[in-house]
């Protein structure tokens, strides 16, 4: 699994497809990770732990960031529960695998910031609006990419055959959009690093972030390997900086909590995206970014990046049963809702 995946991702990028690089490094991470439980013949109930600690070292080696990446890794599994017992091994795997990085001279991005305006009830007012509109950003997201890949699905059975469709159509959009004065369609392509760097420093177009959400959800959607996170991080900053002049706020700030905010909803990480705010752009910035996590953790309600990611606790006071995939609700609601249609229909015929 593990060099096919590495294999699809660099071909991916030499594509040109909108995809990112962490979720090869957290497969990766986790696949390996696997391993050991053979090789040192684990108990069953350590795989997860195992598992957890991968993914942490993953995350952390790819962005530089630890300690998000060991939180990263005790969140992702399960909506609104973590697991403490992996607490020790996430940790270490993280710190180890950024240690290692580090020693072969790996450089990660830096990002400046610039101004952070006191927490005030007008900056978090503004922040809480903002975050309402990274939530929902990142719910859009989940859902195209999601059912763009079911739809492609069922539209081209033979798997092969799918990323060459996308492949011609990003090709098509770049060749007819090249010329348009207005758009750089040439920035919603491949990692878009050099555009998430400068909406921390100047105004940029408002609809850039929408330029890089729909070719993304278009490269993932119909079958490039590669991750999410950091479109994501572009579409983040890029809204952030978009949102700025209208909340009154600095666009490097805004950037900044657009950057986790967005990954937040779309995740359901929003503990490791504070930690990673953190991280990346200075503890002075802590406050905002986690009020403008946390309401995109609650805006963007049951939908994620990740199928198989399970409910360990509901985030609203609608129940769902417990350790239920992301991609089983909406059967679930489904079958509740015809269940208490039968229950309406038998107590109409008892009257």
């Amino acid at each position: 699994m593990v060099p096919m995946v590495l294999i699809g991702t660099v071909v991916s990028h030499l594509f040109g497809a909108s995809v990112g690089r962490e979720g090869t490094a957290v497969q990766m991470g986790g696949a390996l990770a696997d391993q050991l439980t053979h090789v040192f013949r684990l108990r069953r109930e350590d795989r997860r732990v195992i598992l957890m600690a991968g993914i942490s070292a993953g995350f952390a080696s790819v962005f530089g960031t630890p300690l998000a990446g060991a939180l990263f890794g005790l969140e992702v599994l399960a909506i609104g529960r973590m697991r403490y017992d992996a607490l020790f091994p996430c940790v270490v795997a993280a710190i180890v695998a950024d240690q290692v990085g580090q020693a072969w001279g790996v450089v990660h991005t830096h990002y400046v910031i610039g101004e952070v305006v006191p927490v005030q009830l007008w900056s978090v007012m503004a922040v809480v609006a903002a975050g309402i509109v990274f939530g929902l950003t990142g719910l859009l997201f989940a859902t195209a990419t999601h059912k763009l890949g079911a739809f492609v699905k069922r539209l081209i059975t033979y798997s092969p055959l799918r990323p060459f469709a996308g492949g011609l159509l990003i090709a098509v959009a770049v060749w007819a959009l090249g010329s348009n004065h207005y758009i750089d369609v040439d920035k919603y392509i491949g990692l878009g690093i050099p555009s998430i760097v400068q909406s921390f420093q100047m105004p940029m177009a408002p609809w850039d972030w929408l330029g890089k959400m729909v070719f993304t959800v278009v490269s993932l959607g119909t079958g490039f390997k590669g991750g999410e996170v950091t479109p994501l991080f572009y579409i983040g900053a890029t809204l952030g900086n978009a949102l700025a002049p209208l909340l009154h706020l600095p666009f490097g700030m805004l950037a900044g909590i657009g950057f986790v905010a967005v990954f937040a909803g779309a995740a359901n990480t929003p503990l490791a995206t504070i930690v990673m705010a953190m991280e990346l752009f200075g503890p002075e910035i802590a406050p905002l970014a986690a009020i403008a996590c946390i309401a995109s953790y609650l805006v963007s309600g049951h939908t994620g990046i990740y199928h198989a990611q399970r409910v360990g606790h509901s985030k609203h006071h609608r129940p769902l049963p417990e350790e239920i995939r992301l991609s089983d609700i909406k059967q679930f609601h489904a079958q509740s809702e015809s269940a208490s249609e039968r229950k309406v229909t038998l107590a109409r015929e008892e009257k």
